[in-house]
Order: C-alpha cells, then structure tokens, then sequence
C-alpha cells in the first residue's frame, strides 16, 4: 500500500488490478517493448532468469522492478516454468498510438508446467499431460489431457490403480481440490506438481455440463464413460482449467477415450521403477526405453513410450503388430524407404494443435503442407502390401489434398515464422496485396527517376535523395550549390557542408508508401487468419494422420531393433506357459565392451510341472539380470516387439509383478525392510493364474532367521495359491533349496560360476540344481577389500561352517575375543610395529601440546619415507 499522502501512477494502479486477479501467477506486464515485473514477482524473475533487479518510481515509492525484452519470450518463459512458475501473459490490447489515455491491457495466456503449446517447453518425443484426480466416496477418478496434441483419458479406480496412472502418464502438473490436499499427499506423496483448485469445480453436475458443452453433445455415451462419474468430475476440472488459463480454442480435443486396467498389463509403480523403463536408479545407467526407442517421429516416440506403460493383453493384436514387424525385418529396402519417410513428417499431432488454438505461424504451417505431402509417397508404399494389417494402415492415411493445395495457394514455400517478418502470402493469391507490394517496392526505381528529373531542371550535378526516421525523405544539396536550390523546396535541416529540403510531391510518395507497409502488413495477417480459421476444418483428419503415422513409426522402430540386434519372432499363445530359448537382457548386452558377448540363458515356467523356480548363486553372478530379462522379454512381446532370444513361446501375462533389488523409504519414515513387505503384500493380494512374479533377496531387510523365516513362507504361499502363478525367486538363503524336495512344483537352478585358489569366475549361465555357497569372500576380494579383512572373515567363516556342518540353524559361533578383535596393527610390516610401539609407551597425561604435534610430524615422516621408497 502506498504511503499516506502518495499517489499509485496509474500504470501500477492497472498493474495491481490484474495481479490481484492471478494471485498465484508470475505476472509478465507489457510496457512498450518490454515485459515487466514488478514487486515480489520482480524478485522471484531476476533470481531465476539471472536477469538486474531495479527500482521504479511508484508515486514516490520504490518498487521493485525486472524486466526482459518481448521479443526474448521463448527464451525466458520456458526458464520460469521449468523452475515450477505459474506465468500470467499479460499483453497490450490495443495500439499506444490509438489512444490518448493508458494502454489497455489484459492476460492473454497463463503458462503452467502442465498447460503449454510453446516448443521451448515441450519435449519432442514425451507427451506434457496435465492431469485432475478426484476424491469419490471410496473411489477416485483421474484424468490426463496434453493440450499440445489433444489427447485426453479418463479412468477410475482405487489408490492403488490411480497411481498406477500417475507411474505411466507422468503427468507435469496435477489438479486437485483444496480440501482433499492432504488426502493427495498421503496417498500419492509430495514429489508431484500440484495446483490446489478450489472445490465447487469437483462436482458431477458441473462437469457433465463442461465436458457436453466442450464436445457439443448432449451426453458423454458416445466416448463410453457415461458411467465413470468420479473420471467425469476429473476430466471435468480439467477442461474449467484450461478456460482458466485462458485457452479457450481447444478445437483439437475431439475426444475422451477411456483407460480400463482390464485392457492393459498389470504393472504397479515398484515393478516400473525397478524393470528401469523409463529412468535407472542410477544416473549412469540407461533405461529400457532408451534402447528400444528407434523411432523418426515426435509422434511415434510418444506413442512408444505409452505402449511401453502399458503392454496390450488382447492376442489379436499383438500378432498384427508381430506381423508387420516381421514383413519390414524381410524387404531392408522397404523398411529404410518407410523410415526415410517418416523421419520428414514432422509433428503433425502439436502442430495441428497450433491451429486449433490460432497460434501456429506461417512457417509451421508450411511445415505441416510438406508434412502431409510426405503422406503421399508413404501411403502409395504400403497400400499395396501383401501384409492386410500392414496395407490397412497404409489406406487409412488421408493425404487431405485440398487441405494442401489450398496452404500451397496461399503461402510462400519460404514463409517466415511470423506475420512482418518478410513475406508470408504467396504472389497471386490476393490482386490488392500484389499491387500493394508493387507501390511499395518500386520506391528505389522511382526516387531514380525523380532524383535525374530534378538534377536536369537545377542543374545540381550532387543532388542526393535519402531518408532518416525523423523527418523521412529528403534531398541533400551541398553548399556550394545552395544558389540554385528552387524557391518550392522547404529547407529542413542544415549540415555543416550542406542543407536538406522536402517538397511536396517527396511527402506525397512517402505518405503512400507508408500507407501500402502498413496496408501489406494488415492485409497479409488477415489473409493468413482466414486461412488458419479455413485448415480447422481439417483437424480430425490430420489428428488420425497422426496416429496411424506414429503405430507406423513404432513398428518400424521395432524392425529397425530387431534387424541391429537380432531379436527374434516370439509366438504368442493363450496359454500360460512361458518358454525362452537364449534369453538375453535387451540392455545390459548393448552396454558390454566390444567383442564380449552376452551369456543368454534358457527358462521355462508353467504352473503344472515348472511354476516357482528358486535361483541361487552368488552376488554378481547375474540372478538379478536373469529376473529382469525375463520380464522384459514377455513385456517387448506384449508390445508388439519382436525379443532378444533364439526362440519364445510365451502365454498372454496379465500382471507383472516384481520385487527386486533395495528400494528404501527412509525419507517417508519406512525402512527398507518395511518397503519390502509392503511390495510384497501388494504382490500377494493381488496374483493371479497369469501374473509373472519376480522376487529378488526376500527378506534380507532383517535378521538371517527372519528372513528365511519369511523367504519361505512367501515361496509356499505361491507354490500353494490356487492360481499358481509363474515366480522366479533369486536368493542367497541357500536354505530355501530343501523346498525342491517339499513341493512338486519347485524347481532348483543356479548361476554357475567357476572356483579358482582365490578367484571367482562368473559363468552367468543358469543350471539346474541348488548352489550351497555363497562365495560373497571372494566378491570382497574383487572389490578391493583390505587384506586383514578378507584374511579374517576366512577365518570366521571356516570355524561358522565347522560349527554349523552338523546342524544349519544351531547357535552361532563364539570366537575368542583376540581372534574377532580386527586391528590396524595385526599387518606384517615393522614400521608399523615401531609406530604402534612409540604410541603404546607415550605418556599422555605429561605430553604438551606441542609434543604430541611434534610427535604426529615424526609418525608422518616416517609413514612419508616409507611411501616414497616402496613408489
């Protein structure tokens, strides 16, 4: 508030009209050629775009004040978002020279992580989803919508399924109503972008009314959700904050499709985290997605990634997918002609998005006329296949001829990427626009013409005509000429060696020639707008260009993967069985150095003879990878990939689930061992007779005893469970071997490895049988343990072995106190024995300080001498 007795100018006054408008938003306030910022606002910009903070004069008050050029929008924008800003464009709505009073302004656009059409925001091959979750009575609803390319989903379900959603979808920003804040970070945590929206806008009644109204439909029965009402109430909110935001055409969202569990294999968030899909734990480590992604175009890796999330279950279509994998891996030529293809198809999805919302430019516009031209050749390539799935996706492309020829009409092939920039509109197209650019550009050739005229009638051979922006044209004559100047020339300025005039007839040309700039610039946007307003009739069309483009584009990836890396054809079956001839790990064996081969591995799981198999082996022996490979391999088949392995019959898996490897939680307040039993509860509750379960060093998080306590009792659970699901179960608790012997369905492998004197080679290849050691010793050793450790954990491990051969679970050991007692000083080296000896005679309590620091020099020296004769 200003001070008592100082007045707000009336820009702050507008100012502070509009921000109390958009509390919650970085407000961008156009002044001239500047965006500003002011106050508090100010002070977030310049910390985050490293731009000056300054003062302005508020009526006597400081404020202070931040600002960027408005051409550099895409390029500070994008930092504010990025840094989790709300950013409210607040443009000048009117030409400064039309009024005499303040420039009318207003917000044009809100800018969010999860609301963006600018390229500088979005990634080329990830959707940006925004996404609304509602708290129903015993059920939630949740809905994804990605303003960029028009996709919108809706679903419903309990926690456990929302956040299933959340894994796959990533959504950058979240809805969700004010009073169920605390309900959403309890059940989803604190790591997701969330707006708190108030909560009226959670209603049915009101969403229903949104949702018609946006579709122009009188029900939502024709997108099959009319029942989900909490996935309405969400995708309801959705669209209100779209409108919020000021994103009003939204031509492009054509549709709502519904996400069922039931469609799609069942992976919880641990199983996404830990098969390393989409990110690695550790930050050098390459995800699943990074190998498999080979496709040309923004839209194909989009797609890709969803297919990843979400593997299909219907077998029919999985095999068409198979299919046409196989038809492009047989004709090389076809396949990289197809690829050349769609690598210049561009992103038809946003940039007909852009059309939609009127914000696409003539350049982009251009782009998506030589998008669809590339449509052509394509379409013409694989209609006529032997492959029927493949030829249909061919005749479906709509090469959407007059949508071209018309963009062809109008534009220039070289259009600039804005209106003013140089020439947009095509010559021909407008008679009024060719006559202007005529007038406006014969302006050289007639200031020629002007320039000899007035030369012969004043016999001034210097006469120069020219312009400058404060008072235009003029003519230039020098002063020795002065004399001959006529008496109809207005002087107007005076040099030093010369004098400038006007005359009427230089005023009468640049008035016209002003006016035909203005009229060319006016006239070139309103052509353009109507063409833009014209192409939205096209929208459906190129949005299912689009998609057959990008299931194009992913099952010539997998072809392309396939050809470089060997995959094979897997034959699906709807059976449950799962038969793997030379598995590999579809990763690890693109990151091996040069020339080491891959050691591919053989499974078998079905739930008569084969169904649990307990792994054992030593710690980097390769049971972790053996797990993983598996699942990935049934994963890429149900995508529609061929796998990395010599041969696959695989029966449709409905649920994946996996416990593998330390997750730990301690941030949430839950130990690692708490983490584990959590996962594995969720496993437990949810099998079923085709779930793949992958179990990985159960029970570790506790005791020894505990922890095969709880190993087997899991193990038996699953072996006894009605619907015998297929688990694989990695374990270093060797006691879980005497489970063979028990249970008919429980098979014992091991990873071979190969013992020297004191080395370990690791074979990684997977054998039948039970390993009964551990030889975790010989990892130390490979690791670089100090000696006296490995040396003394031998010796504990001898007398444990000895104690322990007659009976597995008798009372450990005890050891002498001198023999567990590990020192520094049990090295054979006599230096350290002198060292050790010097310490051990010291008087302590009568060294000074000083003593005992001369007395650390001395040990230091020695220890010094000592390096620098064994270097």
């Amino acid at each position: 508030m200003a001070a008592k007795g100082k007045k707000t100018t009336p820009l702050m006054m507008q100012y502070n009209g509009i921000k109390v408008k958009y509390p919650d938003a970085l407000l961008l306030f156009r002044v001239g050629d500047f965006y500003e910022t002011f106050g508090a606002d100010a002070e977030k910009a310049a910390g985050i775009l490293d731009i000056v903070l300054t003062q302005r004069n508020n009526g006597g008050d400081q404020t202070a004040l931040a600002g960027f050029p408005h051409h550099a929008l895409n390029t500070y924008l994008p930092k504010l978002v990025k840094a989790g800003q709300r950013v409210a464009i607040c443009d000048q709505l009117e030409d400064p020279k039309q009024t005499k009073t303040i420039v009318k302004r207003g917000v044009t656009e809100l800018v969010t992580p999860g609301v963006s059409l600018s390229d500088e925001l979005l990634q080329a091959k990830a959707n940006n989803f925004l996404a609304a979750v509602h708290f129903g009575a015993g059920r939630l609803g949740i809905s994804f919508l990605d303003i960029s390319t028009g996709e919108f989903f809706l679903a419903e379900g309990d926690q456990t399924d929302i956040d299933k959603w959340l894994q796959n979808f990533e959504p950058k920003e979240i809805l969700v109503s004010k009073k169920h804040r605390t309900d959403f970070k309890e059940a989803f945590g604190a790591s997701h972008h969330c707006f708190f929206s108030e909560d009226w806008i959670f209603q049915e009644d009101y969403s229903r009314e949104t949702l018609t109204g946006h579709f122009n439909t009188s029900s939502l029965k024709g997108f099959g959700v009319e029942d989900l009402s909490m996935g309405i109430i969400a995708a309801g909110a959705v669209i209100h904050y779209l409108k919020e935001t000021q994103h009003r055409q939204l031509g492009h969202i054509t549709s709502l499709r519904r996400l069922s569990s039931a469609d799609y294999v069942w992976m919880d968030r641990f199983t996404i985290q830990n098969l390393e899909l989409f990110q690695t734990r550790d930050q050098r480590g390459v995800p699943l997605l990074n190998v498999l992604d080979k496709t040309r175009s923004p839209m194909g890796g989009r797609l890709l990634r969803r297919w990843l999330a979400m593997p299909l279950k219907q077998l029919d279509t999985i095999r068409e997918r198979h299919k046409i994998v196989g038809y492009f891996k047989e004709r090389d030529s076809l396949l990289e002609i197809v690829r050349e293809h769609l690598g210049r198809t561009g992103d038809l999805e946003r940039l007909i998005a852009k059309v939609a919302a009127g914000k696409i430019t003539p350049r982009e516009t251009v782009h998506l006329k030589n998008a669809l031209e590339t449509l052509i050749p394509l379409k013409g390539r694989i209609s006529e296949v032997a492959e029927p799935a493949l030829a249909r996706l061919g005749k479906a492309i709509n090469p959407c001829d007059a949508l071209r020829e018309r963009i062809k009409a109008v534009l220039l092939e070289e259009a600039p990427a804005g209106i003013g920039k140089g020439d947009s509109i095509a010559p021909g197209f407008s008679e009024e626009l060719d006559e202007l650019r005529g007038l406006a550009r014969s302006g050289k050739a007639y200031l020629d013409q002007m320039l000899e005229r007035e030369t012969k009638r004043t016999g001034i051979t210097s006469l120069k005509i020219a312009s400058n922006n404060v008072f235009g044209y003029y003519i230039e004559v020098r002063n020795t000429h002065k004399d001959k100047v006529p008496e109809e020339w207005i002087r107007k300025q005076t040099l030093v060696n010369a004098e400038r005039y006007i005359t009427e007839e230089l005023k009468e040309y640049e008035a016209k020639i002003l006016g035909a700039e203005e009229r060319i610039l006016e006239l070139e946007q309103q052509l353009f707008n109507q063409l833009v307003v014209w192409m939205q009739e096209y929208i459906r069309d190129v949005q299912e260009n689009a998609r057959l483009v990008a299931q194009l584009d992913c099952l010539c990836g997998f072809a392309q993967l396939s050809r470089e890396c060997d995959y094979s054809a897997p034959a699906m079956t709807d059976a449950t069985d799962l038969k793997i001839i030379g598995g590999r790990h579809p990763v690890i064996e693109r990151q091996l150095p040069p020339g080491e081969a891959y050691i591919p591995n053989d499974l078998i799981l079905n739930r008569e003879e084969q169904q649990l198999i307990v792994i054992t082996g030593p710690n980097m022996s390769g049971k972790s990878a053996i797990l993983r490979q598996t699942a990935l391999i049934v994963l890429l088949a149900q995508i529609g990939s061929y796998v990395p392995a010599e041969a696959a019959i695989l029966g449709i898996v409905d649920k994946i689930f996996t416990r593998v490897g330390a997750s730990d939680n301690i941030s949430l307040g839950e130990s690692t061992f708490m983490v584990e039993m959590n996962e594995a509860a969720s496993i437990l509750n949810n099998l079923s007779d085709r779930s793949l379960i992958l179990l990985d060093e159960i029970g570790r998080g506790t005791s020894t005893y505990d922890g095969i306590s709880i190993a087997w009792a899991i193990a038996e659970y699953l072996h006894e469970h009605p619907a015998r699901p297929k688990t694989l179960f990695a374990t270093h608790y060797h006691e879980l071997n005497e489970m063979a012997s028990l249970f008919p369905r429980v098979k014992n492998f091991n990873v071979a490895v190969k013992e020297g004197k004191e080395k370990v080679l690791f074979l990684r290849k997977l054998e039948p049988g039970g390993s009964h050691h551990s030889f975790g010793i010989h990892v130390a050793r490979m690791a670089g343990m100090p000696n006296p450790v490995i040396q003394k954990a031998e010796k504990i491990l001898k007398q444990l072995e000895k104690s322990h051969s007659g009976d597995a679970l008798e009372a450990p050991v005890t050891l002498e106190k001198d023999e567990m007692q590990l020192s520094f000083f049990q090295l054979d080296d006599p230096l350290l024995e002198q060292i050790r000896d010097e310490i051990l005679h010291l008087d302590i309590d009568r060294l000074t300080p000083v003593e005992a620091l001369m007395k650390l020099n001395e040990i230091k020296r020695l220890l010094k001498a000592k390096k620098s004769l064994g270097s």
